[in-house]
């Protein structure tokens, strides 16, 4: 058996994955990455718009701060969130956008002077001061009340993945890419390593580790139609699930982007709306300060996307041979300032859809795009019943995002949680032994033993057919608005591939550079994942940010104040257990989010909560020592210092 070791295990090449490296690399620890294809191409190079940081450099941006960030985060997760990890994020991200322009990340910056934009559909001007000039700046975002998503036009994920794997270059940090990891190795207590399947070659190898950090990405690919990349399938949740000691906390939690364009699914960057562009329907008609009149196109993602769903289904919508689709304008942003600011929009409706967006409408319509739910960590990033194992980005549920996330806070968490999680990595590298050599002699030879048998098979099922079953049922029944009845047929539709998936047979009986195979080990893990998302969203009866229940449309905060744990059972069956939120410790009790009609279930605690938090306010002025009289949060010490910004001594 060929055996790797190292001290920490990386699994995912993207902007969280490398970022955990970096921190243990710089602590001088035996790091190293594994990916599936080459590290520049991971999927976070596909994220456009821009990442939030309370920067405050913008004169749009003025009066920004952590609390703000904070604020608008919990409201947008419709108080789903661990408030101690919203705390930690906001307070560490002004200082990743910094350490990522030192790195290289060319962010757009501040011009003095006047400068022209649209918001609202209205030219306005905008006076940048002098001080300010040279910058980082931001634009706006759909649920924030500053502008404070820095960008690099809108190729923000480029830039800083390339950034990022140019730092991991320079430190010496190897990327094993074309390899999979197949299997945790584990003995019920401690996460060892991981079983590695080489893609080309077909050869299994044990990597064994001192830590295991998963950083695979969502699991986008559930669904038939996605923004995510095809790589985005959710086995590195299906081989923490498949331990039995691992939860995925709030699967049911799938965002749902308002603008990917129509048959393809590519996202269009929220940056377009947020530089002002509009929704319209089949009549050219701007119809989103209908239904949201203070925050119109910029409301948070899921109401947006709910919102024009509604509007299709009023007969709004535009008849195409793909189906109904509504129309993103942002031909009154000007040619300049497309060809400047939103580039890559420009050149995927050119290459994908044959049209000029300056000058022509883009077909769009609400397409699944991110999974806030994932692998449970703790505020660490550490999986609670599985030490040794760690989990950060769209992969874990750490859990920054609850119910809904905002946009520019996961290209945010990405390296914010890889600065944080890196360091109690490298911190759990340091006391625990490496992992055990006899352990992933056996986890290799039972994963080399399944692979034998299914290619000894003759008969059985597809892995392609129980794919697209489960495509078209995550598609149909767990889309943006859910009922009970269709939620029970997904979860009686998935048991039974799960069942079917035990017995697969593939025609390619080759070990090496064989998709078949691939497709075979990937289907079992990834109908775990489905079948997990299915089963939480029938339990949560009750609507809570991106969980739109049609049959309970209240947000229920007396009985639905918690966390959806799913564990895998030995007899190949979900379970599901639930983690309660603690009104008590919340620094923003649960409140009316803004959107539509307050019709919230309050939970008992609520006011007494409130009271609490108005007298800790009233009673002390500086908010720094309120904030820290209010909710106590903890985060390695380098990075607890204060954040400067311009026009501020503290």
């Amino acid at each position: 058996m060929k055996t790797i070791y190292t001290d920490a295990l990386v699994i995912g090449g993207g902007l969280a994955g490398l970022r955990v490296a970096i921190a243990c690399k710089e602590r001088g620890l035996d790091t190293l990455v594994l990916s599936l294809i080459p590290a520049k191409r991971s999927h976070s190079v596909a994220a456009q718009g821009g990442m939030q940081a309370s920067l405050a450099n913008s004169v749009k941006g003025e009066g920004d701060n952590e609390d703000v960030h904070f604020h608008d985060t919990v409201k947008g997760s419709d108080w789903g969130c661990d408030q101690n990890v919203a705390r930690m994020f906001a307070q560490v991200a002004p200082k990743a956008v910094r350490q990522a322009a030192a790195w290289g990340v060319p962010w757009s910056r501040v011009n003095k002077g006047d400068r022209t934009a649209i918001v609202n559909a209205e030219e306005v001007t905008i006076t940048e001061p002098a001080e300010a000039h040279g910058l980082i700046t931001a634009r706006d975002f759909g649920g924030t009340k500053k502008w404070r998503t820095c960008y690099t036009a809108d190729g923000t994920g480029h830039s800083m993945l390339y950034a990022m794997d140019n730092k991991a270059i320079s430190l010496g940090i190897p990327v094993h890419e074309r390899k999979e990891a197949i299997a945790l190795i584990e003995d019920g207590e401690r996460c060892h390593g991981a079983v590695v399947r080489d893609l080309i070659t077909g050869e299994l190898v044990a990597y064994l580790a001192r830590t295991t950090t998963i950083a695979t990405g969502g699991y986008g690919r559930l669904w038939s139609v996605s923004t995510n990349a095809i790589i985005c399938e959710g086995t590195g949740q299906g081989i923490a699930l498949e331990t039995g000691k691992v939860a995925l906390g709030n699967p049911e939690a799938i965002q749902f982007h308002p603008t990917a364009i129509v048959p393809v699914g590519i996202l269009t960057t929220e940056g377009c709306r947020g530089d002002g562009g509009l929704l319209r329907d089949k009549d050219g008609y701007r119809f989103m300060p209908d239904y949201e009149p203070e925050k119109k196109e910029l409301a948070s993602r899921d109401v947006v996307s709910r919102r024009m769903t509604e509007h299709m289904r009023k007969g709004k919508g535009v008849d195409s041979p793909y189906g109904p689709h509504l129309w993103l304008d942002i031909t009154l942003l000007g040619r300049e300032h497309i060809e400047k600011n939103l580039r890559e929009v420009q050149e995927i409706c050119q290459y994908f859809l044959g049209i000029d967006p300056a000058e022509e409408w883009i077909p769009v319509r609400p397409t699944q795009h991110y999974s806030m739910g994932g692998i449970r960590t703790n505020e660490q990033g550490e999986a609670p019943h599985l030490k040794g194992l760690f989990s950060v980005g769209e992969a874990a549920c750490w859990d920054m995002h609850g119910f809904n996330r905002l946009g520019g806070n996961s290209l945010a968490e990405t390296v914010v949680a890889g600065m944080i999680v890196g360091e109690y990595v490298a911190d759990a590298c340091q006391s625990y032994p490496m992992g055990s050599h006899a352990l992933g002699e056996q986890a290799v030879l039972s994963q080399s033993q399944q692979i034998d048998e299914l290619l000894a098979g003759e008969e059985g099922e597809s892995p392609f057919a129980l794919r697209e079953h489960m495509e078209a049922i995550m598609m149909d029944k767990v889309g943006i608005f859910r009922s009970g009845d269709e939620l029970a047929k997904a979860v009686s539709e998935l048991r039974e591939l799960v069942r079917r998936s035990d017995n697969l047979v593939v025609m390619n009986k080759k070990r090496h550079a064989n998709p078949e195979l691939v497709a075979a080990i990937r289907i079992k893990k990834m109908l775990k994942v489905a079948l997990s998302v299915a089963l939480a969203a029938e339990a949560r009866t009750e609507s809570r940010g991106a969980h739109s229940r049609e049959d309970y449309p209240q947000r229920n905060d007396r009985d639905w104040l918690k966390r959806s744990l799913v564990f895998w059972g030995d007899d190949n069956q979900p379970r599901l257990e639930y983690e309660d939120l603690d009104v008590m410790a919340m620094e923003l009790p649960p409140g009316y989010r803004g959107y539509g009609e307050n019709n919230a279930i309050a939970h008992p605690d609520t006011e007494k909560r409130e009271a609490e938090v108005a007298a800790i306010a009233a009673r002390i002025e500086d908010r720094h020592q309120r904030q820290q009289q209010t909710m106590d949060y903890q985060l390695p010490e380098k990075f607890m210092p204060k954040n400067q910004r311009r026009g501020e001594l503290s």
